[in-house]
């Protein structure tokens, strides 16, 4: 070799990935780049789909034990996006979009109400809440007369009394759209600890003096997602059955932003049609088809016209479809062959599954992906759906994947076009996740990790990262088992892990 002369480090992605290996995230590494910016000058904003801005690049997955009202609520107000799942009937999913968007906090607390005439029987009655509303007909669809606070319950020494009795007489509330600054305001001017929030005559929900305390010490991201009606931004996932078009109607209908056709294998005739579909009868409506892990589903689907493609086929922790199916790919590979297609095309790539930590984020972005779509990695948060429960002393809530048999039995076996076949084969299991806090505070710290990712690989924006990849500037390695094990915690009698 010529003095001076030296041979490239690594592999440009192109040349990686038409190796015939499937990897996953943790099977290739990329080489630090060139840094001239710091880490704040990094700007994660993006695009969940052609008409679709997030501020940053985070979606949560449409699985009933992660997405909900309060989870789409939360993401939505961190510039990230929430897709209702859709294991339930179509009127009930209809009711959590619009609980979502019927808020500009990142607060649910599913109020209890009673009339004046009711009585509190037990502390069960209020439903682990600190408070139960009253209103004239006991709904939420009726004025608004007052509260009672289970602490004022729990010292009454008769408690056979009517509510009416020992109530709080209140009319006052804040306004639906009311942000945290107003409510803390109206607290404080009325030296109170409730505020009840109203829309068109109807009580939307409450947020406590504590709650609002609380959020004020999580980190601050930006932005929210906020649509051209002045409230959060909210997907909704369907399936593609007939009646599907039918529950599309009604989520149209309460203001859905865009839509998630959901399915294991989106490269199907059934998909295909229902795309045509809604683009003929909602142009309007951006739809996100999928899921796809091949340059050919891909090409499919984007001549149907999808606005955005899901990318992933078995790579999540609770899914077996590569195991019972034979059939699916490595995730590096799959977001990287599909978005090399879909770029050319200005449909932006949702990675959906196999994300564990930070850098697979950092990875999947890199990798084309305008987004990441999480399941494990929201489930067991506060915003998650479901009770938290103890076993084996730790804080767990349950995480189960749309392809298990227990989910099945719900509905999501049209997901994997079984809902028609006598005889039902899981494609995923059910577990538990330990209780991660709330998405509040550990997605801004997540995306901080994700932007000092960026700085070493000398990109300041997910475009950037693109073009750097397609320019063959930023160069990958495979890594061996033991190249794995020296990447990560070793070497160490134990050890206490806090990312944050």
């Amino acid at each position: 070799m010529a003095a001076g002369v030296f041979e490239e480090d690594g592999f440009a992605a192109e040349r990686l990935f038409s190796q015939g290996y499937s990897y996953t995230y943790d099977d290739v590494i990329f080489l630090p780049h060139y840094i001239d910016f710091p880490t704040d000058s990094v700007r994660l904003a993006t695009q969940l789909s052609r008409n679709i801005s997030l501020s940053i690049p985070c979606v949560s997955s449409p699985m009933d034990t992660v997405t909900d009202a309060h989870m789409a609520a939360a993401m939505a107000s961190l510039g990230a996006i929430g897709i209702v799942h859709s294991n339930l009937p179509a009127a009930d999913q209809a009711a959590l979009v619009r609980a979502a968007k019927a808020r500009r906090v990142p607060i649910l607390s599913s109020p209890v109400f009673l009339s004046p005439f009711d009585r509190i029987a037990s502390a069960d009655d209020f439903d682990s809440k600190p408070y139960v509303l009253v209103t004239e007909s006991g709904s939420a669809k009726s004025k608004l007369l007052g509260f009672v606070s289970r602490s004022d319950w729990e010292k009454l020494p008769e408690k056979e009394v009517k509510v009416f009795d020992y109530m709080v007489n209140s009319s006052d509330y804040v306004p639906w759209n009311s942000d945290l600054g107003r409510i803390e305001s109206y607290l404080q001017e009325k030296g109170r600890d409730l505020a009840v929030m109203v829309k068109d005559d109807e009580v939307v929900d409450f947020v406590t003096k504590d709650d609002v305390e609380r959020i004020k010490d999580y980190p601050k991201l930006g932005v929210g997602t906020v649509g051209e009606d002045g409230k959060w931004m909210v997907g909704a996932s369907i399936g593609t059955r007939e009646q599907d078009k039918e529950r599309l109607q009604h989520l149209v209908g309460d203001g859905i932003n865009v839509v998630v056709i959901d399915s294991s294998q989106g490269n199907s005739i059934y998909q295909i049609d229902l795309i045509k579909h809604i683009k003929l009868n909602y142009p309007g409506l951006d739809v996100i088809g999928g899921n796809v892990v091949t340059i050919s589903q891909a090409q499919n689907l984007i001549q149907a016209g999808v606005d955005g493609l899901r990318v992933g086929m078995g790579s999540g922790s609770i899914c077996t479809t590569q195991e019972v199916c034979a059939v699916g790919r490595g995730q590096a590979t799959a977001v990287y062959k599909v978005a090399s297609i879909a770029s050319q095309y200005g449909v932006p790539v949702i990675a959906d599954g196999g994300i564990s930590n930070s850098g697979h984020i950092v990875k999947a972005l890199t990798l084309g992906a305008s987004t990441v779509m999480m399941g494990s990695f929201l489930a067991g948060s506060t915003e998650a759906p479901g009770t938290y429960e103890y076993q084996n002393g730790c804080r767990v809530k349950k995480y189960r994947g749309m392809g298990s048999l227990e989910a099945m039995t719900k509905g999501s076996d049209a997901r994997y076009l079984g809902d028609k076949a006598k005889l039902k084969i899981a494609q995923g299991v059910v577990g538990k996740v330990a209780d991660k806090g709330s998405v509040l505070k550990f997605i801004p710290y997540t995306m901080q990790a994700v932007k000092q990712g960026f700085q070493d690989l000398g990109a300041s924006s997910l475009q950037s990262a693109h073009d750097l990849l397609r320019s063959k500037t930023l160069r990958l390695e495979v890594r061996t088992g033991a190249g794995q094990v020296e990447g990560g915690i070793h070497g160490l009698v134990s050890y206490e892990k806090k990312s944050f």
